[in-house]
Formats: structure tokens, C-alpha cells, sequence
């Protein structure tokens, strides 16, 4: 990958600046999770088999099975007990938010940090209204997850670059899309795009990491869950460019769906405390 300035002359051609092949791999048993959408018994001991191996993932499936946050009856001793006592979906969701813990390890720095919370507070959100919608809970969770993604490859490969656009992005998150043009060569929803497609994870995913940030464009179905929620991740103090958002708790909830509006705390900050608490759980892993 060529080398970005810092500079706010107009970017070089994206293919001089952005090559997803340069990028790190994402862990390859959360890939596998992604790409697993059924939960058949044989993609549960599938997935099994695929943890079981890994000393990493074996042993944060184990310490969050004995967590508050599980909260079984009993002590879970091995990754297959914890496998059937969770169950595929809950499983995958957990290999997925470890999976992104572990890209973002080797450089655990406050941007990262940034990234990890929220992405897995716009990934809460959108589960929560899923299912209070009778829509993919699974997916939306996923989708919450991996929305971001770009950002963190940015934020990695050009750790330098990225601290300037989040310094001049501070305050008008309008303009963040075009500082990272300006100053990476391509914005983080065209790096996301391009990285699910490398990966070749689903094509859902691709319509998700490119247009969360596109009002133009409506999402439909569980996917239009992801932009508001992102929205209230940022609004709740989730955010990776710190600013005030520029509208309130009540009008970020309107944009969910009715059923799930509904369900929402009344209060902002009893939210924030409910998802705070849960990524100080999986951040403990």
C-alpha cells in the first residue's frame, strides 16, 4: 500500500492508495462464523471444531460461558459443553465480537479501542431491536459488528493518517467521509465494501459496510436497523470521532421501528449503562 499524506489536495486514484490484499486477515474462525448463516447441529459442530484448536477463542468462549453475562446454572468446563449449552446462534455472535477483539489486539491504542466499543454497541442495538421486530436478530448482530470494519483497517494500516482525520473530523462528523478521501485515499464504507468482498463473506454484508452512512440510500429490511443504530451507538458515547450529536435520544429512537422504539429505556443513559456493561465483559476476555 502506497504511503497516504496528510494533505487536503485532492486524493490520488483509489487503487494507488487502498489494497484489501495489504490488509491483515480478519481471524479465520470468525470469518468462518460470518459466512455460516444456518444454524444446523452440523454448523454448530462445525463451528465447534473450529474453536476447539484455538487456545485464543477456546478460552474467551469458556470465560464468557462462566460470566455474568451467560449466567448458566453451572460451570462450563469445555468448549463443546459450552457449545450446546449455547447454542449456534449465541455461539457465532460470540466467535464474531472475539473475532474482533482479536484483529484489534496487536494495537489495542485509543482509536481502536474507540472502533471495538462501538462496533459492539451499534451490534447490541440492532440485535435488541431486531428482535423486539420480529426481524434477523442474527444478522443484525453480525451486520453491527462488521459495519465498521473499514474504519479499523484504516485506522491499522495508516495509524497516522487516520489520527489526523479523526483530530479534524472532531466536532463536524458530516465532514468525516471526505477527510478520510482526502487524507487515506478512500473513505472507511468504500474500504469496508472492498474487504467483505475480498473476504468473500455474504453479499448482504457489502450493502452494509458501504451505505450506513448514506441517507440517499434505504436499506431495507433488517439492514435499515444499521444506520440508527450506529447513530444512538455514537449519541450514547460509543462514538469513534468524538462530537455532540445533533439530535436527541427521542429522535434517534423514531427512526427504529415502532415495536421497537417501544422497548428502548426511557432514559439515554440507563442504555448506555446496560451496553457499557456488556462490553466490559467481553473487553475482559
Amino acid at each position: 500500500m502506497t504511503p497516504a499524506t496528510s494533505t487536503t489536495k485532492a486524493a490520488e486514484p483509489t487503487e494507488l492508495r487502498w489494497d484489501p490484499d495489504n490488509v491483515p486477515p480478519f481471524p479465520a474462525i470468525a470469518l468462518k462464523a460470518l459466512k455460516l448463516m444456518s444454524g444446523t447441529d452440523t454448523s454448530l459442530l462445525e463451528l465447534c471444531d473450529l474453536i476447539r484448536p484455538d487456545p485464543a477463542f477456546s478460552t474467551a468462549v469458556l470465560r464468557i460461558a462462566n460470566s455474568p453475562l451467560v449466567a448458566f446454572s453451572k460451570n462450563v468446563t469445555s468448549v463443546i459443553q459450552a457449545s450446546m449449552l449455547l447454542g449456534f446462534q449465541r455461539l457465532r455472535r460470540l466467535v464474531i465480537t472475539v473475532g474482533l477483539k482479536a484483529y484489534l489486539t496487536d494495537s489495542f491504542s485509543p482509536v481502536m479501542k474507540s472502533c471495538w466499543r462501538h462496533s459492539v454497541a451499534c451490534a447490541i442495538i440492532a440485535e435488541r431491536s431486531a428482535t423486539w421486530s420480529s426481524l434477523d436478530k442474527e444478522f443484525a448482530y453480525a451486520a453491527g459488528i462488521l459495519h465498521d470494519i473499514g474504519r479499523v483497517a484504516l485506522a491499522a494500516v495508516m495509524c497516522e493518517q487516520y489520527a489526523l482525520v479523526i483530530e479534524r473530523a472532531a466536532g463536524h462528523p458530516r465532514d468525516l467521509l471526505q477527510t478520510e478521501r482526502e487524507l487515506c485515499g478512500i473513505d472507511h464504507c468504500q474500504a469496508g465494501r472492498s474487504l467483505v468482498a475480498a473476504w468473500n463473506l455474504p453479499e448482504a454484508f457489502l450493502e452494509i459496510t458501504a451505505c450506513h452512512h448514506a441517507p440517499e440510500v434505504h436499506l431495507q429490511g433488517t439492514a435499515s436497523l444499521l444506520p440508527p443504530s450506529c447513530e444512538l451507538a455514537d449519541a450514547l458515547e460509543f462514538a469513534v470521532v468524538r462530537c455532540l450529536s445533533s439530535r436527541t435520544y427521542v429522535e434517534i429512537l423514531a427512526e427504529f421501528p415502532e415495536r421497537a422504539r417501544k422497548r428502548f429505556p426511557g432514559e439515554a443513559k440507563d442504555l448506555a449503562a446496560e451496553i457499557a456493561n456488556e462490553i466490559k465483559v467481553m473487553e475482559s476476555v
